[in-house]
């Protein structure tokens, strides 16, 4: 039988928060070229950036053109972040900001506040999709406010994972060399040209995914959170999630039986878990479904040291993928 709902959503704060409240303290963490490593470059045009896949955009696009800082620790679980004072104003004080609304509430209100007009919602460059249905937890939402000292959830009508799509990152590699090229016009030549062979690189990754994905035995994927809908529906995939967009959210013991219904009818063999987030409760429906687990990474963030960057990341989900799915 399954866990009572307030287990369950002490299974999945088993990560702890303290690396988060850290990365506030610390204030911003300067990305390295492809892996969020400590250490800015410093110099050239001041670029905020949310998380770790619009820092890596950034990065490739800005080059040596451009100093970037995220947000988010490396290896710390987004959506979490709650700023400092010292960030807001960092934020206010940076030549560009970009970011996706409706990750990170407090980046969201920040950028809005400091930063309106020099900043790029990645989300409104793409073709977005409905916000997913993460199941019955958010019958808790108003309690789970309460817990967790005021973390907001997201107001927006649509799924904001956009980066998990090489397609659509493409495009927002794309729309970022353009607004860089307006900010700092005696480097346009540069943020343009970077960006059109970024662009074309994940016009490459884009290829792999789906010549990869394009023949499978089963097409559903049970995930951890609702993060891979971008992915479901570039390749012919279905997303099945425990929580919604935010992983925060717990399913009630009667949202996982109904998952396991779910996982037997569709024949599916696994349960992809994921890095930032404990994989308590993804393991336990995973053993009452008599399926195994797998890793299967949002790309939110990625651990320093790690040599991982998106395109090394996404590459080891298409392994996962192709394994779990059993495609030939």
């Amino acid at each position: 039988m399954f866990a009572s709902h307030t287990h369950i959503r002490a299974l999945r704060r088993a990560v702890p928060l303290t690396a988060v409240a850290a990365a506030g303290l610390l204030g911003l963490t300067a990305c390295g070229d492809s892996d969020a490593a400590a250490g800015g470059k410093g110099g050239g045009t001041e670029v905020v950036a949310s998380f770790y896949p619009m820092a890596w955009l950034a990065q490739k696009v800005g080059g040596p053109d451009a100093s970037v800082a995220t947000l988010a620790k490396p290896g710390a679980e987004p959506h979490d972040l709650e700023l400092t004072p010292r960030q807001v104003a960092d934020i206010g004080e940076a030549d560009f900001a970009v970011y996706v609304k409706g990750v990170q509430p407090a980046v969201d209100k920040a950028v809005e506040q400091h930063a309106k007009d020099k900043s790029l919602d990645a989300a409104s460059v793409v073709k977005t999709l409905p916000a997913p249905s993460g199941g019955d937890e958010h019958e808790h939402e108003e309690d789970h406010a309460e817990e967790e000292h005021g973390h907001e959830e997201a107001e927006v009508s649509y799924d904001p994972h956009v980066w998990l799509d090489p397609n659509r990152m493409a495009t927002i590699a794309t729309a970022l060399g353009d607004r860089l090229a307006a900010a700092d016009s005696a480097h346009a030549a540069g943020y343009k040209s970077r960006a059109q062979s970024l662009a074309a690189e994940l016009g490459r990754l884009d290829r792999q995914l789906r010549d990869g994905l394009k023949s499978c035995k089963r097409t559903t994927i049970v995930t951890s959170h609702a993060a891979f809908g971008y992915l479901a529906d570039r390749y012919g995939l279905k997303q099945v999630s425990i929580a919604g967009v935010d992983p925060a959210g717990e399913p009630s013991p009667a949202r996982l039986g109904e998952l396991s219904r779910e996982i037997k009818a569709a024949g599916a063999t696994t349960v992809f878990t994921e890095t930032l987030v404990s994989p308590k409760v993804a393991e336990t429906l995973a053993r009452e479904a008599g399926v195994r687990t797998a890793v299967l990474d949002p790309v939110e963030g990625v651990k320093e040291g790690s040599g991982d960057d998106y395109p090394t990341v996404m590459r080891r989900n298409l392994d996962t993928l192709r394994t779990a799915l059993e495609c030939s």
